[in-house]
């Protein structure tokens, strides 16, 4: 399912019967990058990853190490592709201190008031890593809700600038990334997703939401085949 490498992070959760299906089925074709993407970076904040190095108790949401690792590949992705003059997207998740824009989302999560290092905005937990970015040109925008797309301008911006591919980075890969590519695929978008610069809490849930990404609605391969396609648009190879 996976073009990049024989062994797939979600390969120890199939069975036999499992790859029958997805045999007969003929899921997880390749759709390749289109002419013109763009990389939209989700939830590259200070409480999605915490301290580098640290186990800080401070962000109680936070992926340690696992997000740090990817964090460094979404950088050289980013750096590719601002290179190349590839359109970047940043979105952060911040909700107001009084909570009353978490939604149904605060009936399966407690929302932590008292922590001024959550996600609520203006504090730094909810701030942008300075490895990702902003950097000039970039686009940056509040979301509210999983996807990407949802109540931002993201399709906007894309319509406007005629992009076909969205390569989809950040964080959590089973919440807001695997939603975003969701939506994506519904407005006939490509998706790729590197699955090492995509991050979650737990290696179940990132394993899983890969494959079901790959086998319906993206390509999940790698840091290292995403920047060496971008280095080819960065010189005039947009085919």
């Amino acid at each position: 399912m996976n073009d990049t490498t024989e062994t797939k992070i979600w390969d120890n959760y199939l069975g036999e019967a499992d790859r029958a299906v997805l045999a007969r089925g003929r899921f997880a074709q390749r759709m390749g990058f289109g002419a013109r993407p763009a990389i939209v970076v989700i939830d590259a904040q200070r409480y999605m990853v915490g301290e580098r190095g640290i186990r800080d108790e401070r962000y109680p949401s936070s992926c340690g190490e696992i997000g740090w690792a990817a964090v460094d590949r979404i950088a050289a992705i980013l750096d590719a592709g601002r290179e190349a003059g590839v359109p970047v997207f940043l979105t952060r998740f911040a909700l107001d201190a009084s909570g009353n824009d978490i939604g149904v989302y605060g009936r399966k999560r407690a929302f932590m008031k008292e922590r001024d290092d959550w996600c609520i905005d203006g504090t730094m937990g909810a701030e942008l890593l300075p490895e990702v970015g902003p950097k000039p040109g970039d686009i940056v925008f509040v979301k509210k809700k999983p996807s990407g797309f949802h109540g931002t301008p993201l399709l906007g911006y894309l319509v406007e600038r005629n992009i076909d591919t969205v390569i989809v980075l950040g964080g959590a890969t089973s919440n807001c990334v695997r939603a975003t590519v969701f939506d994506a695929a519904s407005y006939n978008y490509r998706a790729i997703v590197p699955a090492d610069a995509v991050f979650d809490r737990l290696p179940i849930s990132h394993a899983i939401s890969l494959f079901d990404m790959d086998r319906q609605f993206a390509d999940v391969t790698d840091a290292a085949t995403v920047i060496a396609r971008l280095q080819k648009y960065s010189k005039g190879d947009r085919q």
